[in-house]
């Protein structure tokens, strides 16, 4: 009767591991799914920005620097909001 005991109080904390484990890849998957998303908008902001300061650079070589500078501060704030969402996934994943 012990052993059964000890059977059944085994399967319950397997079960329990089980559902905590479940629940970890849950969240992980969730939170690199939430990354990628964060990450898509500023690839495309960036390269559009990109894009459009070589065109304007094109257009007028005597305004490539002021084009230039723009162009990287455009970048950068860009790329802080795929740092925000870096940010995220990792509270997501560790909170």
């Amino acid at each position: 009767m012990e052993a059964l005991a000890r059977l059944a109080a085994e399967t319950v904390d397997t079960v329990a591991k089980t559902a905590a484990d479940e629940k970890n890849i849950a969240a992980a998957a969730s939170a690199g799914f939430a990354y990628g998303l964060a990450a898509i908008g500023p690839g495309i902001g960036i390269g559009y920005l990109v894009g459009q300061a070589v065109s304007a650079m094109a257009r007028q070589p005597e305004a490539a620097g002021m084009v230039r500078t723009t162009m990287f501060l455009g970048i950068a704030f860009t790329e802080a909001l795929a740092l925000i969402g870096f940010v995220v996934f990792i509270l997501l994943k560790f909170a």
